[in-house]
């Protein structure tokens, strides 16, 4: 006679059959000190994901439809600010750790189809004015839109012939194009580009380059440091300060600029993912430079929402390959006389 033997159909275990949706674990059930040593954010900010990208990570088209949208963004939420797909991690909300890695990859699409809404410059007259009146109220830098620089996230070799990736150190990486504003708030991210470009270039390429060339800001300029060539809508330090009136306007530059490399600290910090303290990312590059976005919009998130402006500097070991600045003079002769009249302006 034979003996029935059942199969365990583990993908019915996990995320079950038609509209049921398996509740792991209860955001109530747990304080917000919990929520934020675990999660890295309170409970009021999750209940906003949840609301802002619900709809998204419900679609019946997606395999864990039946995971809810709330145990989903604590996985992802869980990741990006732990760098790590712990056990313990997936134990905590009830999941395994290949549905950890789908979460992240359903909140990780869910974020950056929102990047547009939450990462941009403003567009009308009194925001613009704001803007400025907040750079210059830092070191007096009149006509500041954003400061700009790059980052470097390491991420795993794409494969062992595909060299664009290693960077001026040898470490594989993505370049991250990045502008922000007085209060570190993103107003561009392009985190896509490999890690051999050298800044300069990436930003010759850059969709932020034909915004300002087509648009053309007249009434103002972002601040680039020396790894970037002078623009007419891009003003660099002067590479050696004769006068007092340069001196002036590098220290006041100096002073703006530094708003962007406290902002990729407070990013590190928050989001353990990018560090590099957990080792690289273990993604391709689409997929890494996917994650990077997600975690910038929600750095904007938070922002909107009064959640720790600046943070304390990472431990981690997200490594910044140095440019050769001496490279960087410009050839563009109207960016020079824009530069030379707005140290005769405003530094003399």
């Amino acid at each position: 006679m034979a003996v029935p033997i059942a199969v365990l159909d583990c993908d019915l275990l996990l995320y079950g059959r038609g509209h049921r949706t398996l509740d792991r674990f209860k955001l109530e059930d747990v304080t917000d000190e919990y929520l934020v040593s675990t999660y890295g954010f309170p409970r009021q900010f999750i209940y906003y994901l949840v609301d802002l990208l619900g709809a998204s990570l419900s679609r019946p088209t997606q395999r864990s439809r039946a995971i809810s949208p709330e145990t989903q963004i604590l996985a992802a939420l869980g990741f990006y600010t732990s760098g790590s797909f712990q056990t313990r991690m997936g134990d905590a909300i009830g999941i395994s750790q290949a549905s950890m890695s789908r979460c992240v990859a359903n909140v990780t699409e869910a974020l950056v189809e929102r990047a547009s809404q939450f990462i941009h410059f403003p567009e009308d007259e009194a925001t613009v004015q704001s803007l400025k009146d907040d750079f210059y109220g830092l070191a007096g830098m009149p006509g500041v839109l954003g400061v700009v620089d790059c980052t470097h996230v390491a991420i795993k070799a794409p494969n062992a012939e595909n060299v664009c990736y290693v960077n001026r150190k040898g470490l594989h990486s993505l370049n991250c194009l990045m502008v922000c504003d007085a209060r570190g708030v993103l107003l561009s991210a392009e985190t896509h580009w490999p890690g051999s470009l050298p800044d300069w270039s990436v930003l010759q390429q850059a969709a932020l380059t034909s915004q300002f060339e087509t648009e053309l800001h007249k009434d103002g300029w972002l601040l680039g440091d020396s790894s970037f060539f002078l623009r007419r809508w891009l003003m660099t330090p002067l590479h050696i300060p004769e006068t007092p009136a340069e001196y002036r306007y590098n220290m006041a530059h100096s002073a703006t600029h530094n708003i962007i490399e406290r902002t990729f600290r407070t990013i590190r910090s928050r989001f353990r993912c990018l560090d590099g303290s957990k080792g690289t990312l273990q993604y391709s590059p689409e997929k890494s430079s996917h994650i990077i976005l997600a975690c910038c919009v929600l750095h904007n998130i938070s922002l909107e929402h009064g959640l720790d402006v600046w943070s304390s500097p990472a431990t981690g070991h997200m490594e910044q390959p140095e440019e050769e600045y001496e490279q960087m003079e410009s050839m563009d002769s109207e960016a020079c006389r824009i530069r030379q009249e707005l140290l005769l302006t405003h530094f003399s």
